[in-house]
């Protein structure tokens, strides 16, 4: 293939206990799934359709990475998620055979420009550059299915510099992973090195300059993030 430049690097994350990496190729998130985020957010956590958005696959961070405050932004937030990562395609994939497509699990958090999120959503507009910035998805070691099943309870947390800010249940998810999954395959045909970021739990607020966050979930251990100053 002669390109006119060069491809970009393949973007990818760690796999717990294991030198190996999985590519990322998109990665998928669902907006409010939890209802006490979904009502701090000024929304009614009825189950209405769930709808999604995209961040782009080099948006991807390791854990223990220094992430720059990002730019254009003054209140800037974190999101503790689980992650669901994609190892056979499909689409049209039924709800009781969607878990048959997870290859494993992990902790993420998905960083958020507040203040131009809630912009563009006053103003009817995408999300896309108060969700898809440069290092926006930390995601932590992907623990495979066969090591950890699939979660569908346990304790999600959320510190900075050992505050607790967010604490739920994965079991309080409004919309499961099966639903997700099936849903999604639905309107596009997912592929291997898909991730799925499952929403966030209630307490979201803001980070700054030389703050320690750390994302930990029950049988998937912990996400570090250091927010550095300003590029």
């Amino acid at each position: 293939m002669n390109y006119v430049f060069d491809p970009a690097p393949i973007s990818t994350v760690a796999v717990h206990g294991s030198d190996k990496r999985i590519p990322v190729r998109r990665i998928f998130c669902i907006g409010r799934n939890y209802a006490a985020h979904a009502r701090e957010m000024g929304k009614d956590p009825d189950r209405d359709p769930p709808f999604f958005f995209l961040k782009p696959a080099d948006a991807v961070v390791d854990d223990g990475t220094t992430i720059p405050y990002p730019p254009q932004t003054e209140n800037f937030h974190f999101e503790a998620e689980l992650v669901a990562v994609i190892g056979i395609g499909g689409k049209n994939i039924p709800e009781e055979k969607s878990l048959d497509h997870v290859w494993g699990y992990g902790v993420g958090n998905d960083l958020t420009r507040r203040d131009l999120q809630l912009k563009a959503r006053e103003q009817g507009r995408p999300w896309d550059l108060g969700k898809g910035f440069d290092r926006s998805a930390p995601v932590g070691p992907i623990f495979p299915v066969a090591a950890v099943g699939h979660p569908d309870k346990g304790t999600i947390k959320l510190t900075v510099n050992g505050e607790v800010k967010q604490e739920a249940d994965l079991a309080d998810l409004i919309w499961s992973i099966p639903e997700m999954i099936s849903t999604l395959s639905h309107s596009m045909e997912l592929r291997p090195g898909d991730l799925i970021m499952t929403g966030t739990p209630a307490g979201v607020g803001p980070l700054v300059e030389g703050d320690t966050c750390v994302v930990s979930i029950e049988g998937l251990g912990d996400l570090t993030t250091y927010i550095g100053p300003k590029e």
